[in-house]
């Protein structure tokens, strides 16, 4: 799966983490492993102009996601035959988001987390227009992210747990580099 990332906001952010989270809401839901996918992080002022031009609504959002309509084997897991194709574009602007993090009384790049997925799933012809499609979507939403954070904190737990189990052999005159002969 090729996901490109572009950050243009100024705003200094874990790029590989939202990478991360784009990945697995698109494995998640069963998206081709041969699917594409561009994010861009942009300014307030560049998010205010796509708001504007495209949805008609003054000011900046959170994110905007720009589907490849032509491309329909991209659509929902549901939809027939999901293949490879190019999804389309999710425009987050941190800059934004920081207030809504401080407000949901969690971090900047959690919120970003929140808005790729969100962004992911409206490639996917997720909507939130009507209550029972927002049920549907946040729910998803929601159990996506609770999913990641937890493979993100169970990946995290092992990586520290590998650094320890370096040092202990090390130690002990086993390390990696004594195995293969390496000095």
């Amino acid at each position: 799966m090729s996901i490109e990332i572009a950050n243009e906001s100024g705003v200094a952010v874990d790029e590989a983490s939202i990478v991360a989270a784009a990945r697995f809401a698109l494995d998640r839901m069963n998206v081709s492993k041969l699917a594409e996918l561009s994010v861009l992080l942009v300014e307030l002022d560049v998010m205010s102009d796509l708001h504007e031009r495209w949805m008609d609504l003054p000011g900046p959002t959170d994110v905007m996601a720009f589907p490849m309509d032509e491309l329909e084997n991209a659509r929902r897991p549901d939809a027939p035959e999901a293949g490879p194709a190019l999804l389309g574009d999710i425009v987050l602007c941190p800059a934004f988001a920081k207030e809504q993090a401080r407000k949901a009384g969690h971090s900047l790049i959690d919120e970003l987390h929140l808005l790729t997925v969100h962004g992911v799933l409206h490639l996917l012809g997720y909507d939130h227009a009507e209550p029972a499609e927002e049920r549907e979507m946040f729910t998803l939403q929601k159990r996506i992210l609770a999913d990641f954070r937890t493979a993100a904190a169970e990946a995290k737990r092992r990586a520290a747990q590998r650094v320890e189990d370096d040092k202990l052999l090390g130690a002990v005159g086993l390390s990696e580099s004594d195995k293969t002969g390496e000095h």
